[in-house]
């Protein structure tokens, strides 16, 4: 798949997909179930994939869909099972490697984020960062600018980059579409919102 034409506001920016989370709660391997008739994991993915970044990188467990196929360069949880910081600090270190300016911080089982909130997350960037709001809560998909690489490549537990996005500016999003699979009522709930 070759990648979409370059747009200004994307030079120099890279995705990092987090698709390697436990499923503790789901009860198996969510990114593979199935909604809409294709993985889970593909909805942000193809999404995502469609919009022109420099780079993608998708950090995957053993239970994610082939992402390669979309156009992402993967890169295994090590080790698997790790919490989702460690996700990210791989993430980031690959987008750090490949030059990037700012990388966006996605996730594989929040599937119903329309390409739109991204591209105004991605226009409203100052390059410092800027998160999504939902609900009042503040949550990824969050960019982040090249001098918050180290700390993101820092951080430890399964918070993410949450630390990080205390007072960033934020763009709001429809709460039903913020839904982040967590439980197979999950599903469900994403069915019926896609219908």
């Amino acid at each position: 798949m070759s990648p979409p034409a370059t747009e200004p506001a994307f030079e120099g920016l890279a995705l990092v997909l987090l698709a390697g989370g436990q499923s503790a709660r789901f009860g198996g391997p969510k990114l593979i179930a199935p909604l809409g008739g294709k993985p889970l994991a593909l909805h942000a993915a193809a999404m995502l994939a469609a919009l022109p970044f420099a780079a993608r990188f998708a950090v995957i467990g053993p239970h994610a869909p082939d992402l390669a196929a979309l156009g992402y360069q993967t890169v295994p949880l090590d080790p698997p099972g790790a919490a989702q910081a460690r996700s990210l600090a791989l993430g980031v270190a690959a987008a750090q490697a490949s030059g990037a300016r700012a990388v966006l911080v996605a996730l594989a089982d929040m599937p119903l984020v329309p390409s739109a909130h991204i591209r105004a997350l991605v226009e409203a960037f100052d390059g410092e960062r800027i998160a999504t709001s939902a609900g009042g809560v503040t949550m990824p998909p969050a960019l982040f600018g090249a001098q918050h690489f180290a700390a993101l490549t820092a951080l430890g537990g399964d918070r993410g980059g949450a630390s990080l996005l205390r007072g960033a500016p934020t763009v709001p999003l429809d709460p039903a579409l913020a839904l982040d699979v967590d439980r197979p009522e999950d599903i469900a709930r994403a069915e019926a919102l896609l219908q």
